[in-house]
């Protein structure tokens, strides 16, 4: 093992022996190296009169750059748009976006978290996560209605071994119980656990209500107690997106500080949240079981997270960091949002409506939804996979398939005026298979 990472390894074994059990093999190997990076970091602060160190081609004192590319971003400084970012992305924007969780989350008020590591948006740290967290056999704790990408995330590239609990109960609500059962099965044969909690949910377009939320946290805290290392991991990828009654925050709150056996991570982005899905900009963001500050566990996380992040990626894209942090800073940023958001919650709330019509309960019931981008359809009669290729040949309608019922469809990519007729053509479609 590297001396830099036995280091890191026994940051955490003095100050939280429990998060160093949580670690991967990999994670236990992790180190940010003190190379080229760290000899730079040096230099800029002291070469005042050369700086023959950093791997980028210079000229007037800036970055070099070509005329034909900086002509369509002449609003940014050059120094902001082309040189690499930290590895852990610009101080600035990590900062803007800790005070943005705050205002937000109003149950991280007084505790004690680190500063978000940039990813290059959501599915970045959720690999990390991975790296981070498990091996082989270890057990991933997910909900049935669940992105297909975490498959292939955590089970085909680390080789976790997910465990699901129906995602509702027989009267609509968030099965917690079925929860709580698996999470404790999985205590029980590994003594370790990562939980993800992904809401709102892709692909039900479901957020638990607080009463719920309250419940789910209640479960792990039990479940931890019994003495299992777990890592309660909040996807927010579509945070703020709550229509209807439901949480308005994320879980990861009221998970930080709880107990020295949890360790919570938050990822988020301003990927959804903000409407610039290409720019890949996400953070990753960890809270301690203690109630105190716990800086040198904070310390080796990042400092491992920095490790994979160098071995993998180097760094994330600059410009978009800083077209976020000027987003961010911008007086027109909430009124800008509040628009879109009103856009959304309209979308969602007509999609309810329609289907509450009744002309459709022969074909389908739905699942709840109260949030984010998506619904979906429980098929009463044709089966669903048939149905959307159906819907594809013969009416130009897109709509994913999962398993044999359920038919996603995402009402955030159609404007309120269509909804009723993208419903009706799914009827018909369904009467032409029947």
């Amino acid at each position: 093992m590297n001396p830099l990472a036995a280091e890191l390894n026994e940051m955490l074994a003095q100050h939280n022996p429990n998060v160093l059990e949580s670690l991967s093999d990999l994670g236990k190997n992790l180190f940010f190296p003190k190379g080229i990076l760290t000899q730079s970091a040096e230099a800029k602060e002291k070469a005042h009169k050369f700086n023959a160190t950093i791997g980028i081609a210079t000229e007037k004192g800036g970055p070099m750059y070509l005329p034909c590319i900086h002509e369509k971003l002449s609003a940014f400084d050059p120094k902001d748009i082309y040189p690499y970012a930290p590895p852990a992305g610009r101080l600035d924007l990590r900062n803007l976006w800790r005070e943005k969780m705050l205002e937000e989350n109003p149950s991280l008020r007084g505790k004690h978290f680190s500063l978000p590591i940039v990813t290059s948006a959501l599915t970045h740290g959720l690999s990390i996560v991975a790296d981070l967290f498990m091996d082989t056999g270890d057990h991933l704790i997910l909900p049935d209605m669940l992105w297909g990408n975490y498959n292939l995330t955590f089970a085909t590239r680390c080789g976790a071994i997910v465990k699901k609990y129906p995602t509702f109960t027989v009267a609509g609500g968030y099965d917690v119980d079925a929860f709580k059962a698996v999470l404790r099965n999985s205590a029980e044969e590994k003594g370790k656990a990562v939980v993800l909690l992904n809401f709102p949910n892709n692909p039900s377009g479901y957020t638990p209500t607080v009463a719920e939320g309250d419940a789910i946290v209640e479960a792990i805290l039990e479940v931890a107690e019994s003495g299992c290392k777990i890592v309660a991991v909040t996807d927010d990828a579509y945070f703020g997106l709550f229509f209807e009654d439901s949480l308005k925050e994320s879980l990861f709150g009221k998970l930080a500080n709880q107990h020295p056996n949890v360790l919570a991570v938050k990822l988020d982005g301003a990927t959804k949240e903000e409407y610039v899905w290409g720019f890949r900009t996400g953070f990753i963001t960890f809270a301690d079981g203690h109630e105190y500050e716990n800086t040198p566990v904070m310390t080796a996380l990042e400092k491992k997270t920095l490790g994979i992040i160098r071995a993998t990626i180097s760094n994330c894209p600059h410009p978009s960091q800083t077209f976020v942090v000027e987003a961010l800073k911008s007086p027109k940023f909430q009124k800008q949002k509040e628009e879109k958001f009103k856009v959304m919650k309209g979308r969602a709330l007509k999609t309810k409506k329609v289907l509450d019509s009744g002309k459709y309960d022969k074909a389908w019931d739905y699942y709840p939804f109260n949030s984010g981008y998506f619904m979906c359809l429980k098929l009463k009669t044709v089966d669903a996979e048939k149905l959307r290729v159906h819907l594809l040949d013969k009416y130009g309608v897109g709509t994913i398939s999962i398993g044999k019922t359920d038919l996603r469809i995402a009402f955030s990519c159609i404007e309120e005026g269509d909804i009723a007729e993208l419903f009706d053509i799914i009827y018909q479609a369904v009467q032409d298979l029947s």
